[in-house]
């Protein structure tokens, strides 16, 4: 497991003063914690993680990577890159968590890059009602599918200390602040001059709590539904999606797993 995430998961105490937890059980390590005792901790926890943290290392690897290929619809190169992501890991562990002594517990998927390059990690997927909730609260538009299917593997995910794929449960209030923000501007525009409306866009990812979100927009369809821009809250601009062939440059792309694919790839 990456050092940086051992670091990240380990409880405070006086010793310890820059843990994060109250406490935290390994279920990779831990083969003393039965599925009832771990489902009574944490509710949201479902019993494919559970019987997945009994596995071997490799075989967590690689059902997790048939997992993701199993549940995200086709991309011309999602496969391959999904085998070299999951290739490039030495560990995907689950944890059970606790920020403070009165808090409930909670679950987290983790995926460990080998020679300790860093870590990503995620929560339990979002049912079908969450989902469904999801939609209602952004109904003027019909969000993607790859992203409402990502959200069926993890409902929040992150590199790190970063922000990351809010929850479902935090989108309204995300996008809530967000829009507050993009008020305080004279007239939003791309970076290439196009004015655009604020309502349109639909904040999905955050960067450490800074004003500077990866945004679907609901005025940019370039295959069928909503591509994704960057909001940056320093030049208070959109990207254009106009070089379509230089998206990680322009950061505009014309589906969420693009934007996933480029995510995964970048770490540090």
């Amino acid at each position: 497991m990456d050092h940086h995430a051992k670091e990240f998961y380990c409880v405070y105490s006086n010793d310890n003063p820059h843990g994060h937890f109250h406490r935290v059980i390994a279920l990779h390590e831990e083969p003393v914690v039965d599925w009832q005792e771990a489902h009574e901790l944490v509710p949201t926890l479902n019993r494919g993680w559970y019987e997945l943290a009994r596995l071997p290392v490799q075989d967590r690897i690689e059902f997790t990577r048939e997992f993701w290929i199993s549940k995200l619809p086709y991309h011309p190169l999602l496969t391959e890159f999904l085998v070299k992501f999951f290739g490039s890991l030495d560990d995907i562990g689950i944890y059970l968590i606790q920020k403070k002594y009165e808090d409930p517990f909670e679950a987290q998927m983790v995926y460990s890059l080998a020679g300790n390059s860093g870590f990503f990690h995620g929560n339990p997927p979002a049912d079908e009602n969450k989902l469904n909730l999801l939609q209602k609260e952004f109904s003027r538009y019909i969000l993607p599918l790859d992203y409402l299917a990502f959200l069926k593997i993890h409902d929040g995910f992150s590199k790190q200390l970063d922000t990351g794929i809010v929850k479902s449960n935090d989108m309204k209030e995300l996008n809530e602040i967000f829009q507050g923000q993009l008020s305080e501007i004279d007239a939003l525009m791309t970076t290439k001059g196009k004015t655009v409306n604020p309502d349109s866009l639909i904040a999905f990812y955050q960067s450490f709590d800074l004003p500077f979100y990866q945004c679907f927009w609901g005025e940019w369809y370039p295959d069928q539904e909503m591509g994704n821009v960057y909001y940056s809250g320093v030049a208070k601009t959109i990207s254009d999606p106009v070089e379509k062939a230089d998206c990680i440059e322009t950061m505009a792309f014309e589906t969420f797993i693009d934007w996933l694919m480029f995510y995964l790839e970048q770490i540090g």
